[in-house]
């Protein structure tokens, strides 16, 4: 024991003057190294410095497929509530700061049951009678939407979304099935309302145009979207003072098809 005892204090010993050989400069230097090195490895309020984020642009294609409900709003029509489904292609145009711009084309199909009542027109009987209209719609729709991204944990991002759609209408059909008296039917027959199947493209416009605001969540390839669309021009062609909207909202999956 006392024999590595003499070792240790020899090497101690031998070591000093190397030491008292060095300028202060450098002994400074060694000094200012080794606080450093307890500063880095003991120092709890050292902070990690973030690398510096690097834009480069990218476009993220996606497939899009969900749950659609429409509702016309009108004052001259009831208001039938339209349910079915969508499907889209999607093109992200990646910004910096978080930001993208989202364009592509989407195709959706809606169906949806509502009855018109009529007061009767037959003596025998003071019941009211209707007409069912079974609607079915069928359209295409483009959106022009700014998209806001932020990490949450890992792959889990959380977005929002604004902006217009335009949608075009390919058809349509109101099949209609009417359970009305001959005095009655004779009547709405004569006042013009339309009791056979058709299509009301004739009586609406085409084109119809939304701002919609929405959100949802991102996993690596994955999305969870929901969204609003509050429609913003008038449908009807007639020229009196009656107007209809087509509000809506959806819940869609889309998945990311490239890396």
């Amino acid at each position: 024991m006392l024999k590595r005892i003499y070792l240790l204090l020899f090497i101690c010993m031998s070591a000093m003057p190397l030491f008292a050989q060095l300028t202060d400069e450098e002994k400074a230097r060694v000094g200012a190294g080794e606080i450093n090195r307890q500063q880095e490895f003991f120092d709890p309020t050292r902070k990690e410095k973030k690398e510096k984020e690097v834009y480069h642009f990218s476009v993220d294609y996606r497939f899009e497929v969900g749950y659609q409900q429409n509702q016309q709003r009108s004052d001259s029509w009831c208001n039938p509530f339209l349910h079915g489904v969508k499907l889209a292609f999607t093109a992200d145009f990646n910004l910096p700061y978080h930001f993208s711009i989202q364009t592509g084309l989407g195709a959706g199909i809606t169906y949806g049951q509502i009855e018109q009542h009529w007061r009767s027109q037959n003596a025998e009987t003071v019941q009211e009678e209707y007409l069912r209209h079974g609607i079915n719609q069928y359209y295409l729709e483009i959106p022009v939407r700014a998209y806001y991204t932020q990490k949450l944990w890992q792959k889990l991002n959380m977005f929002f979304y604004a902006g217009p759609k335009m949608r075009v209408g390919l058809a349509e059909l109101d099949f209609i099935r009417d359970h009305l008296s001959d005095p009655t039917r004779e009547w709405l027959i004569q006042e013009g309302v339309v009791i056979s199947n058709h299509n009301r493209y004739p009586e609406l416009y085409r084109s119809h145009v939304s701002f919609g605001l929405g959100g949802g969540l991102e996993w690596d390839r994955y999305r969870l979207v929901a969204g609003y669309d509050f429609g913003l021009n008038n449908m009807l062609r007639s020229a009196d003072s009656y107007k209809m909207h087509e509000w809506g909202w959806y819940v869609s999956f889309a998945y990311k098809i490239n890396q």
